[in-house]
């Protein structure tokens, strides 16, 4: 009993008048030309002066540069989305590095949190546990028949802010954006989906302005078959290698969803694989400033790892992690040797195989700390007997002295002065990643750890902290533009890699060389000012390299079924991309 989906958008002829104005798919504002005012009579709607894109794109980020919050930017932005798409984009591509922390991390955190106050119109598909089994009927509502990439959460683990319901649409819309932004695939092939089971969030249940089903979260049996419905509703209507990602599921399922998707979808786990992916990328990118030193690591596999937070972000990490120091050494270190280079650190302390009741994904991580580990701490205040547990990050770091921590868990101040110094104490060339986001969730801060390193950190985060001078103990105050290991530098060309070839599956293989390929375009100079990332205004063009690679690989894996295969791919998917300016 399907209806028959909805007429696809711009498949009827645009409207006339003021409703054209008010059409933001088809208005060109002040760009319309005299021609074309005089045939849909516009004549005398607009001011006479006929202006071109870069003039209307020059007025709009005055306006936004005019505003003091970075929320009220936020509405701005998606206030002229509304008014005109084409300029929407084009100002968010010509502005990437301005805007992009307006639209997504970390001004989207707070519009997620104030979702309810701030709505104004629909911008995706909301699909609730009240529409099981009739999920088809939703998803054939959606008025554009040619989606390529669908984005959807449960708003179960929303960035660092928890669980946020329906106000986690944010996410899907913000990250949707981007993927038009920075690979160039049309807007109108974008899905958001937000799946409603209702919210654990008492103070959203309490919520008079709360959108969401006001119920506890409905979860096992009924949960995943309401997603599968959805999954198996969105390949029904718009093709089997539509691309669905998954975003801001929480821990307890987005593995499971993921294992059980991952071999019949083309779908990955932007929180588990894309994060680890953009990690690995600049792990990768500093390898060449680690080898300078005395003792610096020279490949992945002289490292060692640990992590702070052992869900999504950081266990999707250590095993990409652990793939890349096997591929690294040709085969000769297998995974499970490679993951003993990798620790874990969660709220109970470092994870060994002395602790029980582990979570499943953990399990791979929690290594023997045997006797020869805590010789070194013998007459210190960090001794410990064999088998006694090590119940605080700083205690880690004395026991394993590694060369990289990476914090993924979204507790603010974690990474103390006293963890970063000894970092700088036991190696040349430390690198030290607070990833968590928003900014406000980052385990130090850019200058905290330039500060306490005497500036000798490799530093990234994963919200931008900008261009950082920090006085060190020369005497002098040096200048530093840390990276930000921001996914959009990962999705959106692997995305476009996967449609370009149209692959069945993502297998973490294509993860690897999406973060090999972005390592790739990091050059000495950006390394010089302290980045192991591009700057975002290269975006598109890194992620057409991307995806060229991507695309390569999945061809060499025989999962790609855009065949034959194009004999110039980079040409290929650079022809793909969709210029954000007017028809």
């Amino acid at each position: 009993h399907d209806q028959k989906p909805a007429a696809a958008g711009g498949a009827a002829a645009p409207p006339r008048g003021l409703p054209l104005l008010r059409n933001a798919k088809h208005n060109k504002g002040s760009a319309f030309s005299h021609e074309e005012r005089t045939k849909f009579g516009l004549v005398g709607l607009l001011p006479q002066a006929q202006e071109a894109l870069d003039r209307q794109v020059l007025r709009e980020l005055n306006q936004i540069r005019k505003k003091s919050e970075p929320i009220e930017k936020y509405e701005y932005m998606m206030n002229l989305l509304d008014r005109n798409v084409s300029l929407f984009y084009t100002l968010l591509c010509n502005h990437v590095e301005e805007l992009m922390p307006i639209v997504y991390t970390p001004t989207v955190g707070q519009a997620c949190i104030e979702y309810g106050y701030r709505w104004t119109t629909s911008r995706g598909l909301y699909v609730s546990i009240k529409d099981k089994g009739n999920v088809r009927q939703l998803v054939n509502n959606w008025p554009e028949n040619d989606v390529r990439v669908i984005v959807f959460t449960d708003g179960e683990r929303i960035l660092g802010l928890g669980d946020l319901g329906i106000n986690g649409m944010g996410i899907p819309v913000g990250k949707l954006q981007l993927y038009a932004a920075c690979a160039g695939i049309d807007h109108h092939q974008c899905l958001p989906v937000c799946i409603d089971v209702g919210t654990n969030n008492k103070e959203l249940l309490k919520d008079d302005f709360y959108m969401g089903l006001k119920q506890e979260r409905v979860r096992g049996k009924e949960f995943e078959e309401l997603i599968e419905e959805f999954m198996a509703a969105a390949v029904a209507r718009f093709g089997r290698t539509v691309l669905i990602q998954f975003e801001d599921f929480g821990n307890s399922t987005a593995f499971h969803l993921l294992e059980k998707s991952r071999d019949r979808y083309t779908t990955f786990n932007d929180d588990i694989q894309g994060t680890a992916s953009v990690t690995l990328a600049g792990v990768l990118a500093s390898l060449p400033e680690t080898a300078k030193v005395k003792g610096g690591a020279e490949k992945l596999a002289d490292h060692t790892f640990v992590f702070l937070g052992a869900g999504e972000a950081g266990t999707g990490i250590a095993n990409l992690i652990a793939h890349a120091i096997q591929e690294e050494s040709g085969g000769k270190i297998t995974t499970e040797e490679a993951r003993k280079r990798i620790w874990l650190v969660d709220s109970s302390g470092l994870v060994t195989s002395k602790r029980t009741k582990l979570a499943h994904h953990k399990l791979d991580f929690a290594h023997d700390l045997s006797a020869d580990k805590l010789e070194h701490l013998k007459g210190t205040e960090w001794e410990i007997s064999e088998g006694e547990p090590v119940t605080s990050l700083e205690h880690a770091v004395h026991v394993l002295k590694p060369s990289v921590i990476i914090g993924v868990s979204a507790v603010p101040k974690t990474f103390t002065k006293e963890i970063c110094e000894f970092m700088a104490e036991t190696h040349a060339k430390p690198l030290i990643f607070a990833l968590s986001n928003p900014t406000s969730k980052a385990e130090c801060t850019a200058s905290e750890a330039y500060e306490w390193t005497d500036g000798k950190c490799i530093f990234a985060s994963g919200s931008p902290f900008g261009t950082v001078e920090v006085e060190l103990s020369d005497g002098k105050r040096h200048t530093f533009r840390p990276g930000q290991g921001n996914n959009a530098y990962i999705f959106p060309g692997l995305g476009l890699g996967l449609l370009a070839a149209k692959a069945k599956v993502v297998p973490d293989e294509l993860l690897y060389v999406a973060a090999q390929a972005l390592a790739e375009m990091v050059t000495s100079d950006d390394r010089d000012t302290g980045s192991m990332y591009p700057p975002l205004n290269t975006i598109r063009d890194v992620s057409a390299h991307i995806a060229a690679k991507v695309a390569a690989r999945a061809y060499k894996l025989k999962i790609a079924t855009h065949l034959p295969q194009p004999e110039d791919l980079e040409s290929y998917v650079r022809n793909l991309m969709v210029d954000p300016g007017y028809p």
